[in-house]
């Protein structure tokens, strides 16, 4: 099997916002909480972290910035995707250069690449750089879904090392495809179990900014072979994780930050607040957790 960038639980972690721009020391505070709670990864300007709403040079910052305060202590990887290829090759080579130890690429999204399309989209960005490329599919944000005969045939290049597997319908044949090409990522918080049972590594995860030390002990867990705990910890997030996916993400996830003291402000627009509705449901989740006192 191709070297794992992270065996585990990787944080998506969410990027704080304020009016003027990102809160960088709020942003810190949040890696020294995961460093210290066992987080194996920290993903940073991906989905979760609103990448798609920062422009270039904020983006790179948010990079270098994490890259700067993990400093080593675990692997960084910065999301570079895009649905431009040669905008893709930019950012992947620039935080190359920022020390990211990998880096995600999700699926072009709104163009709808066929898969040839994909593939030379993706082999244009893994060609341009050093460091380990994890695919990231998740075709009900981006309209379009990377086939498992396309992941096998990526697998085939040397450094294009993981798959973040959203569609975990496909997972099985990935893995029959792939064998020991792609190391398998679970990126769905509610499916982690099955994932790993089909050979996968770990989670990159939404769930891991609000419970990082029970998200790395559930992959834990299941791979030094403590089966049942592993469940336990799997099914006991399941009401947390409806509630964290009640409304688009990250817009849950933060106002969840929000409620238990870590002040990350609000999303983004077009991402807007949360329904009053809608936020009484989270809370009560994290109640029920026990991360908030009725």
């Amino acid at each position: 099997m191709k070297k794992p960038v992270f065996t585990g639980a990787a944080v998506a972690i969410v990027t704080p916002f304020r009016e003027d721009g990102v809160d960088f020391d709020r942003l810190g505070a949040l890696c020294e909480m995961h460093v210290a709670a066992g987080t194996d990864a920290i993903v940073v300007a991906g989905t979760t972290g609103e990448a798609s709403t920062m422009p270039d040079e904020e983006h790179l910052l948010v990079i270098a910035y994490v890259v700067k305060r993990i400093a080593g202590r675990i692997p960084v990887i910065a999301g570079t995707g895009s649905n431009d290829t040669a905008h893709g090759v930019h950012l992947c080579k620039e935080a190359e250069k920022l020390g990211a130890d990998a880096l995600l690429l999700v699926s072009p999204y709104y163009n709808k690449a066929s898969q040839k399309g994909l593939y030379l989209h993706f082999k244009a960005m893994a060609d341009a750089v050093r460091i380990p490329i994890v695919l990231y599919n998740v075709p009900s944000r981006t309209g379009v879904n990377i086939a498992p005969e396309t992941v096998a045939s990526l697998s085939r290049i040397p450094n294009v090392v993981g798959l973040k597997e959203c569609n975990t319908a496909q997972a099985p044949e990935v893995a029959h495809l792939c064998g020991d090409g792609i190391v398998l990522y679970s990126g769905e918080d509610g499916q982690v179990l099955p994932i790993l049972s089909l050979g996968g590594k770990g989670v990159i995860s939404v769930m891991a900014n609000i419970i990082p030390a029970d998200t790395h002990r559930m992959v834990a867990s299941y791979l030094s072979g403590d089966l049942a705990e592993a469940l336990r910890l799997q099914l006991a997030t399941v009401p947390l994780v409806k509630a964290l996916f009640c409304d688009v993400n990250p817009i849950p996830v933060k106002a969840a930050l929000n409620l238990l003291g870590h002040p990350v402000g609000e999303c983004r627009l077009p991402l807007c607040a949360m329904s009053d509705s809608a936020l009484a449901g989270l809370r009560a989740a994290l109640v029920g957790y026990g991360l908030l006192k009725a």
